[in-house]
This record gives structure tokens, C-alpha cells and sequence, in this order.
């Protein structure tokens, strides 16, 4: 359009040119004929760009569901010297390091360098590692002229500023003329196309963090108090010797032979007869 509108201007300065007679207005000619030259340069060097802009390509990403993986190592700290470092893995592997001052480790709330490092200490590393899927979309629009078709793998076009370049044609791509979709095999010298071409590329986005960590060794443990052991000495005491004892006479167990009941049988008839006395006595006393 504004190529258009500077023609058209140029075909009107020249009819004002041919109508015009006077001197006056031959240099009202000649100044809008430099004002319209102008603007020609202008047009076109606005122009340019968009003219040879024909092969553009546009990239837009769109991102998936992230994941976090985690990774725990522990290790013993064997050996320190300076930067070296030299530590036991909980497998049982041994691995030395060179570990820069800026490293630190973090050991109850403070940060530790190599330097502050001591045999002993339980350092654990902890690697979070978090993966994106991407796709990274590519629209690639392409407009020339066929220069020269070689179906259907490659065909030439003239682009606008009268280059030309070869293109790789990937299966089953097609192009626009004529206001319908056509094939490499239609195309045809001289034709004026338009092809896109969509990539999708899927990739995955990893970031990763590490943060280590350490314990301070166990404090040595309390040695056991020697153990005492008790010693008995036997010492011989001095005891009486027993007294002699006087043999004991054995006591009778049966009475004498010569022993008889009968005094035990007079006692009795003693104290019967008295009872029936004071019976007798008692009975006459009573008052018939």
C-alpha cells in the first residue's frame, strides 16, 4: 500500500508538472518532486524489511508437570588436611575430595569449611533434583516463488530480495497457492507458495540443589572403673578344749518291784466313809 500511494503521488507531480507554465510553478514542481523522492526512499527503506522477512520462524515452550526426585548420601569423616578431604561411605567405599573454602556444612545451626572439619563427624548430603518436560514448539513460515522443484525431497525458491535458497521438504509437507493446499509433487516453476512447518521437540529441564549437613562425633566413652577384687586371709583362732563331762545316771524307767496298790484302795475307803457320815449327820438335822 504505501508503494502504491508514492506511484500514484509521482504520476500526480508529473500532470501538475505538464499543466503548469510558469516559473513559480516549475519550482512547486521541483520541490514536491524532491519531497515525493524523499518519501519514495523512505517507503522503501520501511518496506525492505517486511519484503525480506518471507522466511520467519516463531518458538513458544509449553511446560508439564514437574517431579522432584531426592537423593540422601551419608559418609564418615576419615581424614582432613586442608582442602583434602577423605571420608567412608555407608557402603564401605572410600572417597577423597578437594573441597574448596566456599563449601560449607551445615552443623547445628552454624557453617562449617573444610578447615572446621574433624575425624569422626557424620556428614550427610542431600541432592533434590527437580525435571520438567518441555515442548518446544517451532512455527517456521516460508514465501517465495519456485525456482526449481526436485520432489520430493528438496525444492528452490526466490525469495523477494532475489536470492535463492534450497529447502529440505519433510514428509507429507504441504504448501498454499491459489487459495487450496497442494503437495511438492504440484508444484510448479514460477509458482508463488507459502509453507509452514510446525516442530515439536519434547525435552526435559532439570535443576538440581545440594545441601549438606553434619553431626558432631559422639564423645569418647567413659572408661569402666577397675574392677576390686577381695582378698580373704584365714587366720586361725584359738578354741577351748571341752570340758570333761561327768557320765549322768540313768534314771529308772519302772517302778521297783517291791511297789503296791494298796494304799492307794485304804485312801479311798477313807473318803467314802466320810461322805456317808456327814450324809447321815445331814439328813438328821433336816426337819420332817
Amino acid at each position: 500500500m504505501t508503494e502504491m500511494v508514492v506511484i500514484l503521488a509521482l504520476v500526480n507531480a508529473r500532470g501538475e508538472r505538464r499543466k503548469g507554465t510558469s516559473k513559480g510553478e516549475t519550482r512547486m514542481s521541483g520541490l514536491l518532486r524532491m519531497q515525493i523522492l524523499l518519501g519514495v526512499c523512505l517507503a522503501c527503506a520501511l518496506a525492505s524489511p517486511a519484503a525480506r522477512a518471507q522466511d520467519t520462524t516463531t518458538t513458544s515452550h509449553q511446560y508439564g508437570q514437574p517431579t522432584v526426585t531426592t537423593d540422601v548420601q551419608s559418609a564418615v569423616v576419615v581424614y582432613v588436611s586442608g582442602n583434602y578431604l577423605v571420608v567412608k561411605m555407608d557402603d564401605g567405599q572410600v572417597k577423597d575430595f578437594t573441597v574448596p573454602d566456599s563449601t560449607t556444612v551445615e552443623v547445628n545451626g552454624q557453617q562449617l569449611n573444610v578447615h572446621q572439619l574433624q575425624p569422626g563427624m557424620r556428614l550427610t548430603r542431600t541432592i533434590t533434583t527437580t525435571s520438567t518436560p518441555k515442548t518446544v514448539t517451532t512455527v517456521r513460515t516460508i514465501k517465495g516463488r519456485v525456482w526449481h522443484v526436485n520432489p520430493p525431497k528438496t525444492v528452490i525458491l526466490t525469495l523477494p530480495d532475489g536470492t535463492n535458497k534450497q529447502y529440505e521438504v519433510p514428509p507429507g509437507q504441504t504448501f498454499t497457492y491459489d487459495g487450496g493446499t497442494h503437495d511438492i509433487f504440484a508444484l510448479r516453476k514460477g509458482t508463488l507458495i507459502t509453507a509452514t512447518v510446525v516442530t515439536e521437540s519434547p525435552v526435559v529441564v532439570q535443576s538440581s540443589s545440594t545441601a549438606v549437613t553434619g553431626t558432631m562425633p559422639p564423645p569418647p566413652a567413659t572408661p569402666p572403673a577397675p574392677a576390686q577384687t577381695a582378698i580373704l586371709i584365714a587366720i586361725p583362732v584359738s578354741r577351748p578344749a571341752p570340758a570333761e563331762t561327768q557320765p549322768q545316771p540313768e534314771v529308772a524307767r519302772e517302778l521297783p518291784k517291791t511297789g503296791s496298790p494298796m494304799p492307794l484302795f485304804g485312801l479311798l475307803g477313807l473318803v467314802f466313809l466320810g461322805t456317808a457320815l456327814g450324809l447321815r449327820a445331814l439328813s438328821r438335822s433336816w426337819p420332817t
